[in-house]
């Protein structure tokens, strides 16, 4: 087949309209309608991805699941680059936000990375998928709008108030990246988290053992928090957080 079957693969894909993707009313393309909604195949696309990756997601995969043809999938997803945007977004809608910011910025920034982490820990593709993304959807901008008016304590001008909510979402979906590849190398290698930890630390003492790592050796030394996955993203969103602006 001539189209590219992988929704995860990104690199020269084609380029993603937002007026066509967003604005235009659903509607298939060419011959006749198909009998599944863009929901729909979209729905299907994030089940598939949810449980076996975004590779896994292919215009074939998703037919089989809906019992359709594929072909009659590209009448209302043209390639796998507006695929990928609609799973996006679709997945953005699991925000659970208040309607309005109480005037806390502090921890309405924190609740909506703490939505944020959920979401990637239910749609473990999401961070992979973040920096493909083209446009933003209905979803995405209702959740920027509130984070907008969340910041607006702070005193930042509104360029500096996106920036900081891009800021935001990048350390989440970097630390979270991470956070799941280590939980992957862990259940790959069949032992205990704890284990693992173990050994980990007694290697670095070993390290610095020898006083070429002096500095090393001193955070080693020093009191440590609550290496819980949940403990460690809150000790490092606070860091963030407290340097948006330091003085509001």
């Amino acid at each position: 087949m001539a189209r590219a079957e992988s929704a995860a693969s990104s690199g020269s894909g084609a380029q993603v309209d937002p007026e066509a993707l967003w604005l235009a009313a659903e509607r298939p393309r060419r011959g006749r309608p198909p009998a599944h909604s863009r929901a729909e195949i979209t729905a299907a696309a994030v089940a598939i991805a949810d449980a076996e990756g975004l590779a896994a997601v292919t215009m074939r995969a998703i037919a089989a699941r809906l019992g359709t043809g594929t072909m009659s999938l590209y009448s209302y997803v043209p390639n796998k680059e507006t695929l990928l945007e609609l799973m996006i977004d679709e997945v953005s809608g699991d925000h659970r936000l208040p309607a309005e910011p109480s005037g806390d910025w502090h921890s309405d920034l924190r609740r909506i990375a703490h939505e944020q982490r959920a979401i990637m820990r239910r749609h473990p593709w999401l961070p992979a998928a973040l920096p493909a993304r083209q446009t933003l959807g209905p979803n995405t901008l209702a959740v920027l709008d509130h984070a907008l008016a969340v910041l607006a304590p702070t005193g930042l001008d509104a360029q500096a108030r996106l920036e900081t909510f891009s800021l935001l979402t990048g350390f989440v979906a970097s630390h979270m990246s991470y956070e799941l590849a280590q939980e992957r190398a862990i259940e790959g290698a069949g032992r205990a988290p704890g284990e693992i930890l173990d050994s980990q630390a007694r290697y670095l003492r070993s390290a610095v053992a020898n006083g070429n790592y002096a500095h090393l050796a001193q955070a080693l030394t020093a009191p440590g928090g609550n290496q819980n996955p949940q403990a460690v993203f809150d000790r490092l969103l606070d860091r963030v957080i407290n340097g948006i602006a330091p003085g509001s």
